[in-house]
C-alpha cells in the first residue's frame, strides 16, 4: 500500500490508499489506526517550511562604486559592520551587475535573467507604462509558494502603475518609493519633468517626500520590525536603499559625523544599517539560519563628483559597459555555510540569484528561461568550476556590449559616455559627458589589466573567435539592435493597455 501526498490548488491528495471492509473488530481497530496515521502524515504536508529553512535577507544599494567600502579598499569610508560580514563570510571580487542603470538591473536580480530578454532596458520614470509582466516570476513569488512571508523596503523600480506594485508580485508588505530619488520637482537639470515623489505603504501614498534625510533610518526600522515579527516564520527581505544614489541625503545622525563629506556619511549610515539588521537577527536567535547579501545595482554615477562613489582601478562608471559599470561590492553572510574569510575571484553576477536562493530553499524555478546559474557551491567553497560560460553584457534596447570569457573580457562597436578624466563638483550638480564611438572590437584581459588600458585584440585571435560565436549564440537567443538581430526568446515587459 502506497501513499503519496502532493499539492493541488492547495488542497492535499492521497493516491492509491485502499481500505477494505473487514468485519473482524481486529481490522477494524488496525484501519482506524492506520488512517491517523495518514492524516497526520497528511497534516505534516500541510506544515510551514521546516525551522531549518533559511531566511533570505538581499540589500541593493544604488549607484555605489567598487571601492566605496573599507573592505574594497576605500581608503577614507568606515563600514565595520560590512567589513566584518565580509570577514566572518564571502568577499565577492569580480561580482557584476546584470545592466548598469536602475530599473534592468533590479528585474534581473528579481527574476533570474538578462533584463534584455525579459525586455527592460534603460531606468523606468514616473507614469510609465511599462513594468515587470505579470507571467515572471519573482524570487517574492517564488519563496512566498514555498510559505515565506516576504517584504520588500525602499525602491521598487519595476512600475509605477497599479499592476506592476510590488505587492501584486509576492511581496506581503511595501514600504517605500516606485521609482528612482531624484525623479521629483527638484531635480537639478529637470526640475518640470517629474511630479510629487510619493512614498508608499502598500499601494496607499501616505506621504509626499519633500526631504528624505530619515528615510535610510525608516528602512532599517521597518526592516528590523519585519525580522521580529516573523521570527518564527521563514521570510525574504528585500531592502532596497535608495542612496547613494543623488540627491544625498542622510539623518542628524550621521549628516557631518564622518568629516569626510556627505557621500562618506550616507555610506556610513547605511553600513549602521547592516549593523542594525545583524544585531536584530542575533536578538531573534536568527543569526545562524539566515543568508544576507550585500551588493549594488550598478557602478557609480561619476558626472555627480563628490556626490558619487569610487570604482578604485576600474574604467568608467554607471551607464557603461565598462568594468567600474558594472563591477560592483558583493557580500554575502551565512554562517552555518560559508567559511569565515572566503574571497571568490569567479565571476558571477545578479542573474544568478534566483536559483541559488531557489536550490537553497527547495523552491521551484519558473518556466521560462533562467539565464542565471545556481552558485551555491561557489560561494560554499564546495566547487572551483565557473558556473558560467561566460556572462554578456548588454545596454539600452539589446545593444550587445561586451562578454566576460575566463580571464577575458571583449567589447564590440558601441557608443558609451565618459567625463574624459574630468572631476565633478562636490555640490550635487551634475557636469556633461562626452560620448564616443567604440569603432572596432576590443579584447582585454582582466587579470594582467584590470583597468581594461591595453587593447590585446589583434594578439589573440583564437580567444577572439571563442568569444565571437558565443556572441552569435546568444545574439540569436536575446538579439543585439546593432547587428539587427531578432532573438527568439524575448519575453515583454507588462503594457498598460
Amino acid at each position: 500500500m502506497q501513499i503519496s501526498c502532493y499539492k493541488h490548488k492547495g488542497s492535499p491528495q492521497i493516491n492509491g490508499l485502499i481500505i477494505k471492509k473487514n468485519k473482524t473488530m481486529r481490522i477494524f481497530n488496525s484501519t482506524i489506526f492506520f488512517t491517523a496515521l495518514v492524516l497526520i502524515f497528511l497534516n505534516s504536508c500541510d506544515q510551514k517550511p521546516s525551522v531549518e529553512t533559511p531566511n533570505v535577507i538581499f540589500v541593493l544599494t544604488d549607484d555605489l562604486g567598487f571601492q566605496d567600502l573599507s573592505s574594497y579598499g576605500s581608503p577614507m569610508i568606515k563600514t565595520p559592520n560590512l567589513d566584518l560580514l565580509a570577514k566572518q563570510g564571502a568577499l565577492l571580487n569580480s561580482y557584476y551587475s546584470s545592466q548598469a542603470v536602475c530599473s534592468a538591473s533590479r528585474a534581473s536580480i528579481l527574476t533570474g535573467t538578462y533584463p534584455n530578454r525579459i525586455g527592460f532596458s534603460g531606468a523606468l520614470g514616473p507614469n510609465s507604462k511599462k513594468g515587470i509582466h505579470p507571467d515572471e516570476l519573482l524570487i517574492s513569488e517564488m519563496l512566498k509558494e514555498q510559505g515565506y512571508q516576504t517584504a520588500i523596503y525602499g525602491k521598487w523600480h519595476l512600475g509605477d502603475n497599479e499592476k506592476f506594485l510590488p505587492t501584486r508580485h509576492g511581496f506581503d508588505d511595501f514600504y517605500g518609493i516606485l521609482y528612482s530619488n531624484d525623479m521629483w520637482p527638484y531635480h537639478p537639470e529637470r526640475p518640470n519633468s517629474y511630479p510629487d515623489l510619493m512614498l508608499y505603504e502598500n499601494e496607499t501614498p501616505i506621504q509626499v517626500l519633500n526631504d528624505q534625510s530619515n528615510l535610510t533610518k525608516e528602512l532599517t526600522q521597518k526592516s528590523v520590525d519585519f525580522i521580529s515579527k516573523n521570527k518564527d516564520n521563514p521570510f525574504f527581505l528585500y531592502l532596497a536603499h535608495p542612496q547613494p544614489h543623488v540627491p544625498l541625503f542622510a539623518s542628524s545622525d550621521f549628516n557631518g559625523r564622518s568629516k569626510n563629506g556627505l557621500y562618506t556619511d550616507v555610506i556610513e549610515e547605511i553600513d549602521n544599517s547592516i549593523g542594525l539588521i545583524i544585531e536584530a537577527l542575533k536578538e531573534n536567535g536568527l543569526e545562524k539560519n539566515t543568508i544576507v547579501v550585500f551588493t549594488s545595482d550598478n557602478g557609480p554615477w561619476l558626472s555627480y563628483g563628490g556626490h558619487a562613489g569610487s570604482t578604485g582601478i576600474y574604467r568608467e562608471g554607471k551607464g557603461t559597459t565598462w568594468e567600474g559599470g558594472q563591477r560592483v561590492p558583493c557580500i554575502v553572510w551565512y554562517p552555518k555555510e560559508i567559511k569565515p574569510n572566503t574571497v571568490i575571484s569567479t565571476p558571477l553576477m545578479g542573474i544568478d540569484w534566483l536559483p541559488t536562493f531557489a536550490s537553497v530553499t527547495n523552491a521551484s524555478l519558473s518556466k521560462n528561461k533562467i539565464d542565471g546559474k545556481n552558485i551555491w557551491k561557489t560561494l560554499t567553497m564546495e566547487e572551483e568550476k565557473d558556473p558560467h560560460e561566460a556572462l554578456f553584457f548588454y545596454y539600452h534596447v539589446n545593444s550587445l556590449h561586451g562578454i566576460r570569457y575566463g580571464d577575458w573580457k571583449m567589447y564590440f562597436p558601441h557608443r558609451y559616455r565618459t567625463l574624459n578624466g574630468r572631476m565633478g563638483t562636490n555640490d550635487g550638480i551634475p557636469i556633461k559627458y562626452e560620448y564616443i564611438n567604440l569603432e572596432a572590437k576590443e579584447l582585454y584581459n582582466l587579470i594582467d589589466d584590470p583597468s581594461e588600458t591595453k587593447n590585446v585584440y589583434d594578439q589573440y585571435p583564437d580567444i577572439v573567435k571563442k568569444i565571437e560565436i558565443l556572441a552569435e549564440i546568444k545574439r540569436s537567443e536575446i538579439g543585439d539592435i546593432l547587428t539587427n538581430s531578432i532573438g527568439s526568446e524575448n519575453r515583454p515587459v507588462g503594457l498598460i493597455n
